[in-house]
């Protein structure tokens, strides 16, 4: 028996900086996962996977993330999407210069 569909963001990291980037509904590459287009239908999430890897000179390393509803967009429901958001652990750089 498959597995009940649950809702995903493509991610991918931004070729030039290696930032964690998420697919926007406008088609955007966002460093933040709550402007990502949260996709609810199995078939759109694989169109919408094939729009992301059709961008090599932009992003590698194109996935699907499992991804929940949240008051302010998409939130990660796994450790290492949540990681991700939180950008480098090496030194304070990027999001974490922010944050």
């Amino acid at each position: 028996m498959p597995r009940k569909f649950t809702p995903k963001v493509v991610t991918a990291n931004r070729l030039m900086e290696g930032d964690a980037v998420w697919l926007t509904e406008d088609d955007r590459w966002s460093p933040d996962m709550a402007e990502a287009e949260l996709i609810e239908d199995e078939a759109v999430a694989q169109d919408r996977l094939i729009h992301g890897q059709s961008q090599p000179d932009v992003v590698v390393g194109v996935y699907l993330a499992d991804a929940k509803a949240g008051p302010d967009g998409p939130e990660p429901t796994h450790f290492r999407e949540a990681f991700r958001t939180r950008g480098p652990s090496n030194y304070a750089h990027g999001k974490q210069e922010t944050a």
